[in-house]
């Protein structure tokens, strides 16, 4: 049962990524993509219908982390402490420079708006990244099971590392890149015109450099943690997860020149998805890895809540899931298809 509630968190984790991963990608992008205020109303027009549905993803998995893994909730909440309180203010800018866009006609404002909405989504897509690093390169677990990182030291990784450091910083690049190329594919998918062969333009030269990135990424994490390589002796199945991610850039770029920019969409979201796997399967049975020893280590087995709550929230999450699933399938069919300026009231985005 606990290997299901890992299994469980991580496919939630993985959706939120994807869906609201397009969203932090066209924010990041749009001030650069978009050369009118026009463009600028197509591009967050494509996103307006389903961002803040696709946000409660995030909400979802932080409430299946506390049901299941109660313990790995209340040492990362502790221990990120500063980090989520600057991830919050990031998704507040986001929304404010979304939603508020449309309320005071005035060029300075729409600019201000702009920028806070492409700063706040920049810099959630490299914390994000620097989150997933933070994972994979582990943090200063105590023997109580919590722990404090400060938001940098001196930048290397070591027993005792910052929220920050040069490994964690590859790793929010890498995020920046992937998600303002799942943002490019989106809005190549919603748009048309000089938009969208722009954005097909942005792809082409972010793809390749997505590879590179991704490689530098691979060997940085087999030179500080070479034991993630254990399960995958283990399992040699796991090895198409590694081939998956990097044949899903190639995908990307083949895709964005032929046009198919669905595919390219679908690509980059294997890439999303295959990533986050690939973490997973490498930690498992770890779920927060220790930089003091792997005595100290967040398993699945010492996070774990008790049997009984697992089966009762397994019962309760199915009926939420399913109306979730539902909600979703409705609203992106309802607002398939190319977005357009007309048809939707004076105050829209």
């Amino acid at each position: 049962m606990a290997t299901l509630w890992f299994c469980i968190v991580a496919v939630m984790l993985a959706v939120y990524v994807i869906l609201d991963g397009f969203d932090i990608g066209t924010g990041a992008i749009h001030l650069f993509a978009a050369k009118s205020d026009d463009e600028r109303r197509k591009v967050l027009r494509s996103i307006g219908p389903v961002w803040d549905g696709n946000e409660v993803w995030l909400l979802a998995t932080g409430g299946a982390l506390y049901f299941a893994f109660p313990q790995l909730y209340a040492s990362s909440f502790s221990g990120f402490y500063l980090p989520l309180i600057m991830v919050l203010w990031m998704l507040m800018g986001r929304a404010i420079g979304l939603e508020f866009r449309s309320h005071i006609e005035g060029p300075v404002w729409k600019k201000l708006c702009d920028s806070v909405f492409a700063v706040s989504s920049i810099l959630l897509a490299i914390f994000y990244g620097a989150a997933l690093g933070n994972v994979v390169r582990g943090v200063p677990l105590a023997a109580d099971h919590y722990f404090f990182l400060p938001l940098w030291t001196n930048w290397r990784v070591g027993p005792n590392p910052g929220i920050l450091d040069w490994y964690t910083v590859l790793s929010g690049v890498v995020a920046l890149v992937a998600l303002s190329l799942h943002g490019a594919h989106w809005v190549a998918l919603k748009t048309d015109g000089d938009l969208q062969q722009r954005v097909r333009k942005a792809s082409l030269i972010l793809s390749p450099a997505l590879l590179v990135l991704t490689l530098l990424s691979l060997i940085a994490t087999l030179s500080i943690r070479p034991e993630v390589l254990r399960n995958f002796k283990l399992a040699p199945i796991g090895y198409i997860i590694p081939l998956a991610v990097f044949g899903s850039v190639v995908l990307m770029f083949l895709f964005t020149r032929r046009g198919n920019d669905k595919g390219a969409f679908l690509a980059s979201s294997t890439y999303l998805t295959m990533m986050l796997v690939g973490v997973a399967f490498a930690l498992y049975p770890i779920i927060l890895p220790a930089s003091t020893g792997e005595q100290f280590n967040l398993t699945i087995a010492n996070s774990v809540t008790s049997a009984y709550a697992m089966k009762v929230a397994l019962v309760w999450w199915t009926f939420g899931i399913i109306i979730a699933l539902g909600y979703f399938v409705y609203v992106y069919r309802m607002f398939k298809g190319k977005v357009s300026l007309t048809g939707s009231g004076e105050h829209g985005y």
